[in-house]
Protein backbone atom coordinates (compact mmCIF):
# COMPACT_ATOMS: atom_id res chain seq x y z
CA UNK A 1 0.00 0.00 0.00
CA UNK A 2 0.98 3.00 -0.84
CA UNK A 3 0.93 5.20 2.58
CA UNK A 4 -0.34 8.91 2.05
CA UNK A 5 -0.11 12.76 3.37
CA UNK A 6 -2.05 15.45 2.84
CA UNK A 7 -1.28 19.29 3.57
CA UNK A 8 -4.12 21.54 3.03
CA UNK A 9 -6.77 18.53 3.40
CA UNK A 10 -9.62 21.31 4.44
CA UNK A 11 -9.98 22.62 1.34
CA UNK A 12 -11.96 21.56 -1.90
CA UNK A 13 -8.92 20.19 -3.42
CA UNK A 14 -8.02 18.27 0.20
CA UNK A 15 -11.44 17.02 0.48
CA UNK A 16 -12.01 16.17 -3.57
CA UNK A 17 -8.57 14.21 -3.14
CA UNK A 18 -9.59 12.25 -0.18
CA UNK A 19 -12.63 11.49 -2.05
CA UNK A 20 -10.86 9.79 -4.99
CA UNK A 21 -8.00 8.35 -2.37
CA UNK A 22 -10.57 6.88 -0.60
CA UNK A 23 -11.63 4.62 -3.49
CA UNK A 24 -8.45 3.71 -4.88
CA UNK A 25 -7.33 0.06 -3.49
CA UNK A 26 -3.68 0.44 -3.61
CA UNK A 27 -3.11 3.12 -1.02
CA UNK A 28 -3.49 4.43 2.75
CA UNK A 29 -4.15 7.81 3.94
CA UNK A 30 -1.97 8.48 7.21
CA UNK A 31 -2.38 11.77 8.00
CA UNK A 32 -5.04 14.92 6.95
CA UNK A 33 -3.15 17.77 8.08
CA UNK A 34 -5.64 20.99 8.74
CA UNK A 35 -4.23 23.31 11.80
CA UNK A 36 -7.77 24.61 12.05
CA UNK A 37 -9.84 21.50 12.02
CA UNK A 38 -7.41 19.56 13.83
CA UNK A 39 -9.53 16.55 16.08
CA UNK A 40 -12.53 17.11 13.89
CA UNK A 41 -13.66 14.03 11.54
CA UNK A 42 -12.82 15.15 7.90
CA UNK A 43 -16.78 14.20 7.37
CA UNK A 44 -18.04 17.10 9.51
CA UNK A 45 -15.81 19.44 6.70
CA UNK A 46 -15.92 17.50 3.85
CA UNK A 47 -19.85 16.87 4.43
CA UNK A 48 -20.01 14.48 1.09
CA UNK A 49 -17.90 12.27 2.88
CA UNK A 50 -20.12 11.22 5.74
CA UNK A 51 -20.56 7.37 6.32
CA UNK A 52 -17.38 6.94 3.99
CA UNK A 53 -14.90 7.78 6.22
CA UNK A 54 -13.79 8.23 10.33
CA UNK A 55 -10.64 10.09 9.36
CA UNK A 56 -10.01 12.96 11.78
CA UNK A 57 -8.16 16.09 10.43
CA UNK A 58 -4.79 16.69 12.47
CA UNK A 59 -2.06 19.50 12.86
CA UNK A 60 0.73 16.81 13.22
CA UNK A 61 2.90 15.75 9.54
CA UNK A 62 4.90 12.14 10.72
CA UNK A 63 6.20 12.59 7.19
CA UNK A 64 8.37 9.21 8.19
CA UNK A 65 5.89 7.16 7.92
CA UNK A 66 4.39 8.26 4.44
CA UNK A 67 5.49 7.16 0.75
CA UNK A 68 4.53 10.63 -0.88
CA UNK A 69 3.05 13.45 0.62
CA UNK A 70 0.64 15.88 -1.30
CA UNK A 71 0.34 19.66 -1.20
CA UNK A 72 -2.85 21.54 -1.33
CA UNK A 73 -2.02 24.71 -0.52
CA UNK A 74 -3.22 27.83 -2.00
CA UNK A 75 -0.33 29.37 -4.64
CA UNK A 76 3.10 30.77 -2.95
CA UNK A 77 2.73 28.73 0.26
CA UNK A 78 4.31 25.37 -1.19
CA UNK A 79 7.62 26.81 -1.34
CA UNK A 80 7.32 28.97 2.05
CA UNK A 81 6.62 25.64 3.89
CA UNK A 82 9.74 23.85 2.15
CA UNK A 83 11.61 27.00 3.21
CA UNK A 84 10.41 26.07 6.96
CA UNK A 85 10.10 22.13 6.84
CA UNK A 86 12.51 19.51 5.99
CA UNK A 87 10.75 16.34 4.17
CA UNK A 88 12.79 12.86 4.44
CA UNK A 89 14.34 11.84 0.44
CA UNK A 90 12.64 9.38 0.08
CA UNK A 91 9.36 11.04 0.40
CA UNK A 92 7.79 11.76 -3.07
CA UNK A 93 6.10 14.94 -2.95
CA UNK A 94 3.23 16.13 -5.36
CA UNK A 95 2.58 19.56 -5.42
CA UNK A 96 -1.26 21.23 -6.42
CA UNK A 97 -0.37 25.15 -6.50
CA UNK A 98 1.90 27.00 -9.34
CA UNK A 99 4.98 26.96 -7.12
CA UNK A 100 6.97 24.81 -9.02
CA UNK A 101 5.40 24.69 -12.49
CA UNK A 102 7.71 27.06 -14.44
CA UNK A 103 11.50 25.42 -14.60
CA UNK A 104 13.91 26.65 -12.50
CA UNK A 105 16.31 25.36 -9.57
CA UNK A 106 14.34 22.75 -8.52
CA UNK A 107 13.65 19.49 -9.49
CA UNK A 108 10.16 19.14 -10.09
CA UNK A 109 8.88 17.55 -13.04
CA UNK A 110 6.02 19.50 -14.90
CA UNK A 111 2.81 16.64 -14.35
CA UNK A 112 0.89 16.89 -17.39
CA UNK A 113 1.43 13.24 -18.71
CA UNK A 114 0.17 13.67 -21.79
CA UNK A 115 3.39 15.26 -22.78
CA UNK A 116 5.60 14.21 -19.74
CA UNK A 117 4.42 10.12 -19.02
CA UNK A 118 8.19 8.89 -18.97
CA UNK A 119 9.54 11.52 -17.09
CA UNK A 120 6.93 11.57 -14.37
CA UNK A 121 7.27 8.01 -14.02
CA UNK A 122 10.64 8.77 -12.65
CA UNK A 123 10.32 11.74 -10.71
CA UNK A 124 10.79 12.33 -7.01
CA UNK A 125 8.69 15.86 -7.70
CA UNK A 126 5.87 16.95 -9.06
CA UNK A 127 4.49 19.99 -10.22
CA UNK A 128 0.13 19.67 -10.96
CA UNK A 129 -0.27 21.45 -13.80
CA UNK A 130 -2.80 24.12 -13.40
CA UNK A 131 -6.74 23.33 -14.25
CA UNK A 132 -6.87 26.46 -16.99
CA UNK A 133 -3.45 25.34 -18.25
CA UNK A 134 -4.42 21.45 -18.28
CA UNK A 135 -7.60 22.20 -20.17
CA UNK A 136 -5.88 24.73 -22.93
CA UNK A 137 -2.79 22.19 -23.44
CA UNK A 138 -4.90 19.97 -24.06
CA UNK A 139 -6.54 21.65 -26.72
CA UNK A 140 -3.22 22.94 -28.34
CA UNK A 141 -0.71 19.96 -27.74
CA UNK A 142 -1.48 18.11 -30.97
CA UNK A 143 -2.00 21.36 -33.39
CA UNK A 144 1.45 22.54 -32.30
CA UNK A 145 3.33 19.49 -32.16
CA UNK A 146 2.49 19.14 -35.63
CA UNK A 147 3.01 22.80 -36.88
CA UNK A 148 -0.51 22.74 -37.93
CA UNK A 149 -1.25 26.60 -36.41
CA UNK A 150 0.46 29.87 -36.51
CA UNK A 151 0.16 33.40 -35.42
CA UNK A 152 -1.78 34.59 -32.71
CA UNK A 153 -3.75 32.07 -30.39
CA UNK A 154 -7.07 33.54 -29.20
CA UNK A 155 -8.32 31.53 -26.25
CA UNK A 156 -11.72 31.53 -24.60
CA UNK A 157 -11.98 29.89 -21.11
CA UNK A 158 -15.03 29.82 -18.25
CA UNK A 159 -14.61 27.74 -14.92
CA UNK A 160 -16.76 27.32 -12.72
CA UNK A 161 -16.90 28.71 -9.09
CA UNK A 162 -14.63 26.15 -7.19
CA UNK A 163 -11.99 27.25 -9.17
CA UNK A 164 -11.71 29.76 -6.80
CA UNK A 165 -11.09 28.21 -3.80
CA UNK A 166 -13.08 27.03 -0.79
CA UNK A 167 -12.36 31.06 1.15
CA UNK A 168 -15.27 32.92 -0.04
CA UNK A 169 -14.71 35.97 -1.60
CA UNK A 170 -17.24 38.70 -3.29
CA UNK A 171 -17.04 37.10 -6.55
CA UNK A 172 -18.05 33.26 -5.83
CA UNK A 173 -20.89 34.54 -3.43
CA UNK A 174 -23.91 33.00 -4.35
CA UNK A 175 -25.93 35.61 -4.78
CA UNK A 176 -23.14 37.14 -7.02
CA UNK A 177 -22.35 34.28 -8.96
CA UNK A 178 -25.85 32.90 -10.16
CA UNK A 179 -27.05 33.67 -13.21
CA UNK A 180 -24.26 36.00 -13.74
CA UNK A 181 -21.08 35.59 -16.08
CA UNK A 182 -17.49 37.96 -15.97
CA UNK A 183 -14.21 38.26 -16.98
CA UNK A 184 -11.36 38.27 -14.99
CA UNK A 185 -7.06 38.30 -15.44
CA UNK A 186 -7.76 39.34 -18.86
CA UNK A 187 -4.62 38.42 -20.88
CA UNK A 188 -2.71 37.88 -17.57
CA UNK A 189 -3.68 35.00 -16.13
CA UNK A 190 -1.12 33.25 -14.48
CA UNK A 191 -1.47 29.96 -16.07
CA UNK A 192 -0.09 31.49 -18.99
CA UNK A 193 3.27 31.14 -17.78
CA UNK A 194 2.93 27.15 -17.93
CA UNK A 195 1.27 27.52 -21.25
CA UNK A 196 3.85 29.11 -23.09
CA UNK A 197 6.47 27.18 -21.35
CA UNK A 198 4.98 24.22 -23.09
CA UNK A 199 4.33 26.24 -26.26
CA UNK A 200 8.19 26.49 -26.79
CA UNK A 201 9.13 23.34 -25.59
CA UNK A 202 6.92 21.83 -28.19
CA UNK A 203 7.44 24.09 -30.93
CA UNK A 204 10.99 26.19 -30.06
CA UNK A 205 10.64 29.89 -31.94
CA UNK A 206 6.89 30.18 -31.82
CA UNK A 207 6.24 33.70 -31.85
CA UNK A 208 2.32 34.02 -31.96
CA UNK A 209 0.99 35.07 -28.51
CA UNK A 210 -1.65 33.30 -26.11
CA UNK A 211 -4.31 35.79 -25.79
CA UNK A 212 -6.69 34.54 -22.98
CA UNK A 213 -9.60 35.89 -21.64
CA UNK A 214 -10.73 33.91 -18.87
CA UNK A 215 -14.32 33.97 -17.38
CA UNK A 216 -16.36 33.29 -14.21
CA UNK A 217 -19.26 30.95 -14.74
CA UNK A 218 -22.70 30.42 -13.20
CA UNK A 219 -21.70 26.68 -12.22
CA UNK A 220 -19.59 24.92 -9.11
CA UNK A 221 -17.19 22.44 -11.57
CA UNK A 222 -15.86 22.30 -15.12
CA UNK A 223 -13.99 24.18 -17.20
CA UNK A 224 -14.80 24.89 -21.57
CA UNK A 225 -12.23 26.20 -23.67
CA UNK A 226 -12.45 27.33 -27.26
CA UNK A 227 -9.53 28.43 -28.71
CA UNK A 228 -8.59 29.08 -32.92
CA UNK A 229 -5.35 30.09 -34.28
CA UNK A 230 -4.48 30.10 -37.88
CA UNK A 231 -4.45 27.01 -39.91
CA UNK A 232 -4.44 25.79 -44.09
CA UNK A 233 -4.12 21.81 -43.36
CA UNK A 234 -7.17 20.07 -44.33
CA UNK A 235 -9.58 19.20 -41.63
CA UNK A 236 -9.35 15.04 -42.09
CA UNK A 237 -5.56 15.22 -41.70
CA UNK A 238 -5.96 17.70 -38.97
CA UNK A 239 -8.55 15.02 -37.35
CA UNK A 240 -5.92 12.39 -38.09
CA UNK A 241 -3.33 14.05 -36.53
CA UNK A 242 -5.35 14.29 -33.05
CA UNK A 243 -6.62 11.05 -33.02
CA UNK A 244 -3.51 9.97 -33.14
CA UNK A 245 -1.95 12.05 -30.78
CA UNK A 246 -4.57 11.19 -27.87
CA UNK A 247 -5.12 6.86 -29.06
CA UNK A 248 -2.53 6.02 -26.08
CA UNK A 249 -3.61 9.01 -23.34
CA UNK A 250 -5.40 7.26 -20.74
CA UNK A 251 -7.91 9.86 -19.56
CA UNK A 252 -8.28 12.30 -22.80
CA UNK A 253 -10.22 11.55 -25.75
CA UNK A 254 -10.43 12.72 -29.42
CA UNK A 255 -13.97 13.18 -30.49
CA UNK A 256 -15.38 14.11 -33.90
CA UNK A 257 -18.96 15.63 -31.99
CA UNK A 258 -19.20 19.15 -30.40
CA UNK A 259 -19.05 17.73 -27.02
CA UNK A 260 -20.16 19.59 -23.50
CA UNK A 261 -18.90 20.17 -20.17
CA UNK A 262 -21.28 17.08 -18.54
CA UNK A 263 -19.38 14.65 -20.42
CA UNK A 264 -16.49 15.17 -18.18
CA UNK A 265 -17.08 16.48 -14.59
CA UNK A 266 -17.28 14.37 -11.84
CA UNK A 267 -14.70 12.34 -13.91
CA UNK A 268 -10.62 12.67 -14.69
CA UNK A 269 -11.42 13.24 -18.20
CA UNK A 270 -10.60 15.42 -20.96
CA UNK A 271 -13.12 15.61 -24.03
CA UNK A 272 -11.03 17.46 -27.25
CA UNK A 273 -12.31 18.17 -30.40
CA UNK A 274 -11.87 20.47 -33.69
CA UNK A 275 -13.56 22.42 -37.05
CA UNK A 276 -12.22 24.06 -39.27
CA UNK A 277 -13.71 27.84 -39.98
CA UNK A 278 -12.16 28.66 -43.69
CA UNK A 279 -8.23 30.01 -42.59
CA UNK A 280 -9.11 29.40 -39.04
CA UNK A 281 -8.58 25.94 -36.44
CA UNK A 282 -11.15 25.54 -33.58
CA UNK A 283 -10.05 23.85 -30.65
CA UNK A 284 -12.34 23.15 -27.84
CA UNK A 285 -11.36 20.93 -24.91
CA UNK A 286 -13.62 20.82 -21.38
CA UNK A 287 -12.11 19.12 -17.68
CA UNK A 288 -13.83 18.92 -14.33
CA UNK A 289 -11.12 21.26 -12.65
CA UNK A 290 -11.09 19.71 -9.31
CA UNK A 291 -10.21 16.49 -10.97
CA UNK A 292 -8.41 16.52 -14.26
CA UNK A 293 -7.15 19.79 -13.21
CA UNK A 294 -6.03 19.06 -10.08
CA UNK A 295 -6.34 16.15 -7.93
CA UNK A 296 -7.73 13.32 -10.41
CA UNK A 297 -4.59 14.26 -12.36
CA UNK A 298 -2.60 14.48 -9.09
CA UNK A 299 -3.53 10.61 -8.79
CA UNK A 300 -3.10 9.90 -11.69
CA UNK A 301 0.53 11.60 -11.50
CA UNK A 302 0.81 9.62 -8.30
CA UNK A 303 -0.15 5.98 -9.74
CA UNK A 304 2.79 6.90 -12.49
CA UNK A 305 5.50 7.58 -10.04
CA UNK A 306 4.48 4.11 -8.22
CA UNK A 307 4.65 1.79 -11.33
CA UNK A 308 0.68 1.57 -11.31
CA UNK A 309 -1.97 1.47 -13.82
CA UNK A 310 -2.35 5.81 -14.10
CA UNK A 311 -5.90 4.72 -14.44
CA UNK A 312 -6.36 2.98 -10.80
CA UNK A 313 -8.53 4.70 -8.92
CA UNK A 314 -9.72 7.40 -11.49
CA UNK A 315 -12.85 4.88 -12.97
CA UNK A 316 -14.87 8.03 -12.23
CA UNK A 317 -18.16 8.55 -14.38
CA UNK A 318 -19.96 11.31 -15.49
CA UNK A 319 -23.47 12.50 -14.91
CA UNK A 320 -25.48 13.24 -18.29
CA UNK A 321 -28.33 14.96 -16.32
Amino acid sequence: MIRIGILGAAGYTGGELIRVLLGHPEVEIVFANSESNAGNLVSDVHEGLIGDTQLRFTDEMPFERVDVVFFCFGHGKSAAFLAEHAIPPHVKIIDLAQDFRIRGSHDYVYGLPETHRDIIRTAQHVANPGCFATCIQLALLPALQAGLISGDIHVNGITGSTGAGQKPSATTHFSWRNDNISVYKTFTHQHLLEINQTVQELRHGYDGRVLFIPQRGCFARGIFVTAYARCTAPLEEVQQIYADYYQDAAFTHFVTKSPDMKQVVGTNKAVVYVERYEDQLLMISCIDNLLKGAVGQAVQNMNLMFGLDERMGLSLKASAF
